[in-house]
């Protein structure tokens, strides 16, 4: 069963993703403080840091958002072999337009790009790029053909757009509908371009819970379950955008919580332990740390009925698709090393890859496998938007500063 919740009590919301039966996703957020992520700033360039090819960038909160070069250039200059220096591209005191794309966390604040793109249900505006681009789930060449046939008509003033991957089947005139209030959206931010004052919000995106309706949300077959009567009537406003009608696919249940749902408790449990059990009687461990986070696959109780190479290879089957769900699930972002139980046949470490790529095929933050290391450790990144659910439920030990090592003999 597959189905979006959303635990709503007026000071937080829980909204989490069910997909066969297990969370898949899961978001908490205080209703007191919304967050960053897709906002679009007016700024002021604070200080520039040549030795980082990175700016800091006033956009009116408690720390200046991160600006990286890249983040800076123009598309046409990103593509290009030329070298540019930051003082040519961007300088100190200058206002400019940026979005956020990373969540501040830590000690860090937001990080922002100059590259704008403005999400709606089924594309993506992308103002400063002319491209049309379609989603890469999308594998129907038939259909391929007619979204970027539907996309030359509807493009005005050379804007690109990218067709996500829930176009498929969706009819011209709702296309064009919404890339036309994404342009209206583009062409208010542009208009406050030059006035007072700055710092300023020019472009707040959703809340969480829309965000998540919007992206995640499928209408063939899911379902959303809600607890608040306010978000109940505000869901259906958004009936419109969507093929089926979503009034009969969302259900007020006023006594659901995720508090009192087992099955939700019991994953975000596992999702907040370092070790995760599999039903083979294998396990893996995550360790989180601040510069990459490290799986590491054992077998366990798991001896296997036929040989060694069978059992290292079921095992590592069956961790792949469960550590595809925990990084999802834990919102694990940045380098992740995981260190599979050692296969020497070749065709055995193919299989264990190409079921972690088709499971990872469900992550809206797209993992990239990048590379098998000679020690066989599976390199892999993914994008970083929020804090992972451990730095969101969890806070570090005052006592230990986050170590949490107890010594058992004296030195």
């Amino acid at each position: 069963m597959n189905y979006i919740f959303i635990d709503s009590d007026g000071e937080n919301t829980k909204v989490g993703i069910v997909e066969e039966g297990r969370l898949a996703e899961f978001y908490s957020e205080d209703n007191n403080k919304a967050g960053l992520y897709g906002n679009v700033y007016r700024g002021r360039v604070a200080n520039v840091l040549k030795g980082m090819d990175a700016a800091f960038v006033d956009i009116g909160q408690e720390k200046n958002a991160y600006l990286h070069l890249n983040d800076a250039l123009h598309l046409d200059q990103l593509y290009t072999k030329e070298k540019y220096n930051l003082e040519d591209v961007i300088r100190g005191g200058e206002e400019i337009i940026v979005q956020v794309i990373k969540e501040p966390l830590g000690t860090k604040g937001a990080k922002v790009t100059t590259h704008i793109s403005l999400p709606g249900r089924y594309l993506v505006l992308t103002p400063y790029s002319n491209k049309i681009n379609i989603s890469k789930k999308i594998l129907n060449n038939n259909e391929i053909s007619r979204l970027k046939e539907i996309g030359k008509k509807i493009r005005k003033d050379n804007i690109g757009i990218i067709f996500r991957t829930v176009s498929v089947g969706v009819d011209k005139s709702l296309l064009e509908d919404e890339y036309q209030a994404l342009m209206e959206i583009y062409q208010k931010i542009e208009g406050q371009r030059n006035f007072l004052p700055t710092p300023k919000l020019l472009y707040k995106d959703l809340d969480l819970v829309y965000q998540i309706v919007r992206d995640k949300f499928n209408d063939r077959d899911s379902k959303i379950i809600v607890n608040n009567k306010e978000i109940y009537k505000n869901l259906l406003l958004l009936d419109d955008y969507f093929l089926d009608k979503l009034v009969e696919r969302i259900e007020l249940n006023l006594d659901f919580s995720v508090d009192n749902h087992m099955s939700i408790q019991m994953d975000i449990k596992e999702a907040l332990d370092r070790k995760v059990s599999l039903k083979s009687g294998g396990y893996i461990v995550i360790d989180e740390t601040e510069a990459l986070t490290a799986i590491d696959v054992n077998t366990g109780k798991y001896i296997g009925a036929f040989s060694l190479d069978d059992t290292v290879l079921r095992t590592n089957l069956e961790a792949a698709v469960e550590i595809s769900r925990q990084i999802r699930l834990r919102d694990i972002g940045g380098i992740v090393i995981i260190d599979f139980i050692d296969m020497k046949d070749d065709e055995h470490i193919s299989n264990v890859l190409s079921k972690l790529s088709k499971a990872f095929s469900k992550d809206r933050n797209k993992p990239v496998i990048v590379d098998v290391t000679k020690l066989c450790l599976v390199e892999i990144t993914r994008k970083k938007t929020r804090p992972t659910l451990d730095s969101q439920v969890t806070t570090i030990c005052p006592t230990c500063n986050g170590i949490g090592r107890v010594r058992i003999n004296k030195y």
